[in-house]
C-alpha cells in the first residue's frame, strides 16, 4: 500500500493540521510516514498545502508530486494541482468553495460542500476534517478512530474540548466517502 496524499487551500483552513492528523493516525497504526508542509509568506489567508505520504514500507522520498489523491479546499488549489493527481486517482473538492469542474476525466472526483457540512455540525473549522473523513471513507489508508486518537496529539491541550465535533466532521465525511465507494454519486 502505497498513498500519497496532496491537501491544498487557504492558510487558516487548517490544511496543515490536518495532513498532520493524518500523519499521526498512519503513526498510530505503525505504518511508514512523510509529511511535508509548504506555505506562502502570508500564512493566514495564502497558500498552503502539505503532503502525506502513508505506506507498509519505507518511503523512498517525502515528497508528493505525483499525488494518488488531491484534497482541494478551493478553487485556486483545484487549478493548481489537478494535473498532477496520478491518472485513476482520486480528486476530493471543497464544493462549499470549489465553483469550477475538474477537467480530468481520468480521475475518480467527489465533491463534497465541506464547509457547509461543517456549520451544520456547528464549527465551521472542521471542515477540513469532513474532507479528511471522505479520504479514509474510500481508501481506508487509515482508521477514522486512529485520527481520533491523533487529535489529542496536534490539537493544544486548551482545545481538547473541540475532539468531540472533530469526530463528529470526520465520521460524516467517512459516511460520504464509503457511499461513494460503493457507487454513490458526488455529494455535491
Amino acid at each position: 500500500m502505497l498513498e500519497e496524499i496532496l491537501i491544498a487551500g487557504f492558510g487558516g483552513q487548517g490544511i496543515l493540521s490536518t495532513g498532520q492528523l493524518l500523519a499521526y493516525a498512519a503513526m498510530e497504526e505503525n505504518k511508514h510516514v512523510a509529511w511535508i508542509p509548504s506555505y506562502g509568506p502570508e500564512m493566514r489567508g495564502g497558500t498552503a498545502n502539505c503532503g502525506v505520504t502513508i505506506s507498509d514500507r519505507p518511503i523512498s522520498s517525502p515528497l508528493v508530486t505525483e499525488p494518488t489523491c488531491l484534497i482541494a479546499m478551493n478553487g485556486p488549489s483545484l487549478g493548481k494541482f489537478e494535473d498532477c493527481v496520478v491518472p485513476g486517482g482520486l480528486i476530493l473538492l471543497n464544493s462549499s468553495l470549489v465553483k469550477t469542474r475538474v477537467k480530468r476525466a481520468d480521475a475518480r472526483v467527489l465533491a463534497i460542500p465541506a464547509n457547509d457540512i461543517a456549520e451544520e455540525i456547528g464549527n465551521s473549522k472542521v471542515a477540513g476534517n469532513v474532507m479528511l473523513g471522505a479520504y479514509l471513507g474510500i481508501s481506508g489508508a487509515v482508521a477514522v478512530d486512529s485520527v481520533v486518537k491523533a487529535l489529542a496529539k496536534v490539537l493544544p491541550p486548551r482545545r481538547h474540548k473541540l475532539i468531540p465535533v472533530n469526530r463528529q466532521a470526520l465520521e460524516r465525511g467517512a459516511s460520504l466517502g464509503e457511499e461513494f465507494r460503493r457507487g454513490g454519486a458526488a455529494v455535491g
